[in-house]
């Protein structure tokens, strides 16, 4: 054998051996440390480089540790898809008051566009309608609730905690706040750019059409709208109403009650589904029928539990935390993975077809919304789809061990333990 070719076959030797062991250690960090360079704390060898020695801001800083010390599974960036209307300024008015979260400050957020209300005991969100459909969620109190659709048929009802109502874009609507202490609740516009900014109000259509076309219009004369507000009111504080009996049978026409009520009680639904860990309740279109454009799923996940890893093929997902703590990542073609945490009144949106979890961070009840711009609620869970591919495609694919993948659950589960 030359001394070129045994030259050449022990470097190759050599390479061969360095490639094994390059390997070799690769495959022994690989485990919850994918990336090449790898990424997070685990991997800072100076620990002066993990040091955030600038300007701090601990209060705001510290709602967000995935932000600070991200998993070493977070790898790339995407769009901000978290909000809240804890920094949402308030728009205060005799009556009560409102903050939104549209796609001019939370341009991921495409689809649906939120408001959050109060109106006090008496509080009256004024006479209007918009040009996209609204859904709401009551979140406090009591509220009385009126409508009238494109046939004539006239709606009145009192909601409260836990109660959803759905007007289709142009039907006409006003809210009050009911005693003894008024509401709270949450607006989503089946638009991202929605805003309360742009609601059409009757007052201001009346104080900018002429007097003469006012009385022509309503048959009165003109001096019937000598006081009529020069400004819109919005929210305004005003007397508390009579009885509901009392309302319903005064708006009620010949053309009756809409077939489709607006109003849909949650709260008291059976889950749709339910495990030891917590519970999935789903309202769209199959039993709300009003709501033709939004689909929603209340969600409730015990201490330590999870909402399981999986995606919406159908629709972008708006959400709104309600109570306690949360985590989660969101995991996207490139690769791209980043977590951000939440609490109550923190908003997350997570685009159709994105992969993500949500896990219950905290000591209490996790309890949050998922909204989408569909008729009907839809999800693809990964254990679901992994339980039924052929085992032999799975073993190959993520070298997993028929005894591990035996123990996937063919029937869908949404919320796992710890």
């Amino acid at each position: 054998m030359s001394r070129f070719s045994r030259r050449k076959i022990l470097a190759a030797g050599a390479a061969g051996g360095a490639i094994t062991a390059t390997a070799a250690a690769q495959a022994a960090g690989v485990f919850g440390n994918p990336d090449n360079p790898p990424e997070g704390k685990m991997n800072v060898t100076n620990p002066n480089a993990f040091v955030d020695p600038g300007p701090q801001n601990p209060a705001m800083a510290n709602q967000m540790p995935a932000f600070l010390n991200p998993p070493p599974t977070d790898v790339g960036g995407m769009p901000m898809f978290w909000s809240s209307f804890n920094i949402a300024p308030k728009r205060v008015q005799d009556g009560g008051w409102a903050r939104q979260v549209t796609t001019a400050d939370f341009p991921i957020s495409v689809d649906i566009a939120g408001v959050n209300m109060r109106l006090g005991s008496g509080g009256i969100r004024e006479l209007h309608w918009h040009q996209q459909a609204e859904w709401s969620i009551m979140t406090y109190g009591k509220c009385r609730v009126t409508a009238v659709d494109q046939n004539g048929h006239a709606f009145v009802a009192d909601v409260q905690a836990g109660d959803l109502w759905y007007f289709p874009a142009g039907v006409p609507h006003s809210l009050q706040g009911l005693g003894p202490d008024g509401c709270e609740f949450v607006l989503c516009f089946d638009n991202g750019a929605a805003s309360e900014d742009n609601t059409l109000l009757v007052t201001d259509w009346f104080a900018h059409t002429p007097p003469d076309i006012l009385a022509k219009n309503f048959g009165v004369p003109q001096s019937a709208f000598e006081n009529i507000p020069l400004h819109q009111r919005w929210i305004f504080q005003g007397k508390e109403p009579g009885s509901l009996a009392s309302d319903i049978a005064e708006i009620t026409p010949d053309a009756g009650a809409p077939p489709n009520p607006f109003v849909f009680h949650l709260s008291t639904m059976k889950p749709n589904q339910q495990t030891k860990s917590g519970m999935v309740q789903i309202a769209d279109s199959t039993n709300f029928k009003a709501s033709t454009t939004i689909a929603a799923a209340m969600v409730t996940v015990k201490p330590g539990g999870m909402r399981a890893m999986h995606w919406h093929p159908t629709a972008d997902e708006w959400q709104y935390y309600l109570k306690g703590q949360a985590r989660m990542t969101v995991f996207n073609t490139g690769p791209q993975a980043i977590t951000a945490n939440f609490n109550p009144g923190d908003v997350g949106y997570v685009k159709k077809n994105f992969g993500h979890y949500i896990e219950n961070t905290g000591s209490d009840e996790l309890v949050f919304l998922e909204v989408f711009r569909s008729d009907k609620y839809a999800e693809v869970t990964l254990m679901n789809w992994l339980a039924h591919t052929p085992k032999a495609m799975v073993e190959q694919t993520l070298n997993l061990s028929a005894e591990t993948i035996s123990h996937f659950a063919r029937k869908v589960e949404d919320i796992l333990p710890s």
